[in-house]
């Protein structure tokens, strides 16, 4: 078992970097070789499935060719115990892993898990109803950016936690340009970065502030957890959520390099909860934000809530407030969730005797 572990480590963590010079018919820029990745925080995918991989630990972000093949159909995935057959593949215990993000591929429709094992060695699979599979990353075709203005390695927050673990918290790509969240080492550390793809040497980025109602003040060093691109009146806007969990709007155009940006809290949703990730669902002609929660149910907020909510959260609040939303009871305790596709949702569940379950629910369930 142990000699198996190694082997996937070795195809995973990229221990060396042997790159060779770009490749003909190229427009994305990218490489050959074996990208040196020393953590996965984040995952995410481009619309022709690129796959990009957020490393805190090196303030990398990497973009790689999954070469997986175009799919019309996905198939409902439902595996119990996932954590337990995660750390089987890896040849460990399942007190050995942590589970750091999943994403669906929109043009292969399967789905990729990312994991840190306790020694802090990453892992990349592949899960489905028929198994899991180590994603190499040798000999792969690549490309990467290394981010500005990032804390060192051995800097610590107040209560002496790493702070450069939370370099990037999560990832979007949308309309040619990567978005990044996370924490940079300037004053107003609440970062949201903006780089373009193919990558250069171009990447924007904005301080961020909001009031935080459940905390009773306004917050600038709290990292987004999960955020959306999406329109709202017909702008674009990046719609975040942070630890203990207030909703927040930032007008796209104005989070511009070198711009400190004050948020529009429109909910506050509870204190005592992460939210993991958020989605957009449309169900009976409506159009929903999604939001898993670590101990709260899923949220559902109807995007006709937000755009008709004109103010902004200003005071301490105990409890909910703002934005109207609904909660769905059966799916709480949300650990990862991403769009299936235009109809369905996979999601990443803790069952009450502690198991990791992978489920599909309709839009409609929802």
């Amino acid at each position: 078992m142990k000699q198996k572990y190694f082997f996937i480590a070795l195809l995973l963590a990229g221990v060396a970097l042997a790159a060779t010079r770009p490749f003909s018919g190229n427009p994305n820029g990218f490489i050959k070789g074996t990208p040196e990745i020393r953590s996965i925080s984040a995952l995410s995918f481009s619309k022709d499935g690129i796959l990009f991989i957020g490393d805190s630990r090196s303030a990398s972000v990497f973009a790689v060719e999954t070469n997986d093949k175009k799919t019309d159909w996905a198939e409902d995935i439902a595996v119990a115990g996932i954590d337990q057959k995660i750390a089987d593949a890896l040849g460990t215990q399942k007190a050995n892993i942590t589970i750091t993000d999943m994403a669906v591929n929109p043009v292969s429709k399967k789905l990729y898990i990312a994991v840190q094992n306790s020694d802090g060695t990453p892992a990349l699979l592949k899960a489905g109803n028929k198994g899991i599979e180590a994603v190499s990353l040798k000999d792969v075709h690549f490309s990467s950016i290394a981010l500005n203005d990032v804390y060192a390695e051995d800097a610590k927050d107040a209560r002496g936690r790493p702070l450069r673990i939370s370099t990037i918290s999560d990832l979007a790509f949308d309309n040619g340009k990567l978005y990044v969240s996370g924490l940079s080492n300037k004053e107003f550390s609440s970062t949201f970065r903006s780089i373009p793809f193919p990558f250069s040497d171009q990447q924007d980025q904005a301080s961020l502030e909001m009031y935080h109602a459940s905390h009773g003040r306004y917050e600038t060093t709290s990292p987004i957890r999960t955020f959306a691109i999406s329109k709202i009146n017909g702008k674009d806007y990046l719609i975040a959520s942070y630890t203990c969990t207030p909703l927040v709007l930032y007008p796209l155009d104005e989070l511009k390099a070198g711009m400190h940006v004050k948020g529009r809290t429109v909910a506050e949703m509870g204190a005592g909860n992460t939210p993991i990730d958020m989605t957009t669902i449309t169900k009976g002609g409506e159009t929903y934000l999604i939001m898993g929660n670590t101990a709260r149910p899923v949220s559902e907020v109807n995007y006709k809530s937000i755009a008709s909510f004109e103010g902004t959260l200003t005071q301490q609040v105990a409890g909910k407030a703002g934005t109207p939303y609904i909660e769905v009871p059966s799916l709480t305790k949300v650990l990862q969730m991403d769009k299936l596709d235009a109809h369905k949702v996979v999601i990443m569940q803790k069952k009450e005797n502690g198991d990791i379950d992978l489920l599909t629910s309709t839009n409609e369930a929802l």
